[in-house]
């Protein structure tokens, strides 16, 4: 049986979820809107979906805390885009991902 610990670490998410096909690294562009890192394709709430989402906590300091979301878009992408919380979350990344909750695209039950 894996150490639970392990299994939960960023590393070991990110290598399961790339080995899903989660293959892209997300951000959010000056714009607002989802991107991939070399800004190539852009996608507005509307195309996004949130697959899952997984969160972490500091070993050492539990105010250490980030999230990690599997999302994909209308087009077939998918990727991670990550945040962290409290005074050091990206206010851009938390809006946008925020409205694709809001439009009721978060978490397709199906995939559980």
């Amino acid at each position: 049986m894996q150490d639970k610990v392990e299994e939960r670490s960023l590393i070991n998410v990110l290598n399961r979820l790339r080995k899903d096909g989660f293959k892209y690294d997300f951000k959010i562009s000056d714009n607002g809107n989802l991107c991939t890192m070399e800004e190539k394709d852009t996608f507005t709430p509307e195309k996004v979906r949130i697959v899952d989402f997984y969160r972490f906590e500091g070993e050492s300091d539990p105010s250490d805390m980030s999230i990690l979301y599997a999302l994909e878009t209308t087009t077939g992408l998918k990727g991670t885009i990550s945040n962290s919380y409290g005074p050091y979350a990206d206010e851009r990344v938390d809006n946008f991902l925020k409205q694709v909750e809001d439009l009721g695209k978060n978490l397709d039950k199906k995939d559980k």
